[in-house]
């Protein structure tokens, strides 16, 4: 039987990882067809129909007959159209996507293209990567802070905001930003590790595509 959702993506996409994460802590298996980068896949007209943008992820909803593209928007969708990660009210739901859009904004940046410089993907010159690590710690710092009191970043239960925050967080020791100073985002990501159907992103996200 065909799943509703199919993810296309890439298993070094951290906005891919952040709607694979949000499927399997919403209970949901879904399909996965791993885009190839290097080779422009995401730049081909198939593809351009599910992502008008030509970036991953793009999810597919089999059911509703369409497909979404943007990390967060698709996290969005899913909390709705699911009945999960919303919080408890539609305020909860605005908190959340103001969490989503400062993620967009003022974190992932600094560390998804951090990484991208260590892995041979990008290649920037000393004062931007210095720029990056500032600009990471500052925002670390900032989720720190609304951490320190709280076990999740909107009311009372975990939100598409942690997950979508998280997918972030995930990849800052391989941008090279530590995180052995950041006592409450470290307990907080063991809160979120400890959701049933958490996976981490080698286990959600293969090197091939799964039907």
């Amino acid at each position: 039987m065909a799943k509703r959702f199919t993810l296309n993506g890439s298993w070094v996409s951290g906005p891919t990882y952040k709607v694979g994460l949000m499927l399997s802590l919403c209970g949901e298996d879904f399909a996965y067809n791993s885009i190839n980068l290097r080779a422009m896949e995401h730049k081909s007209d198939a593809y351009l129909a599910k992502n008008r943008f030509g970036q991953v992820p793009a999810l597919e909803d089999g059911k509703a007959g369409f497909s979404l593209c943007q990390s967060a928007s698709i996290l969005e969708y899913l909390a709705v159209e699911l009945g999960k990660f919303q919080g408890d009210g539609k305020l909860d739901l605005i908190r959340a996507r103001e969490w989503m859009f400062w993620d967009f904004d003022r974190l992932a940046p600094p560390i998804y293209r951090s990484r991208a410089q260590r892995f041979g993907i990008r290649n920037y010159n000393q004062s931007t990567m210095e720029m990056y690590f500032a600009d990471g710690t500052a925002a670390l710092k900032t989720l720190e802070g609304a951490l320190a009191n709280a076990d999740w970043l909107v009311g009372r239960a975990p939100t598409i905001a942690d997950i979508d925050v998280y997918g972030a967080v995930a990849y800052a020791p391989q941008a090279g930003f530590g995180l052995d100073g950041y006592p409450a985002i470290a307990a907080w990501m063991k809160r979120i590790e400890a959701l049933p159907g958490f996976g981490p992103v080698t286990s959600l996200l293969p090197q091939a595509s799964r039907p």
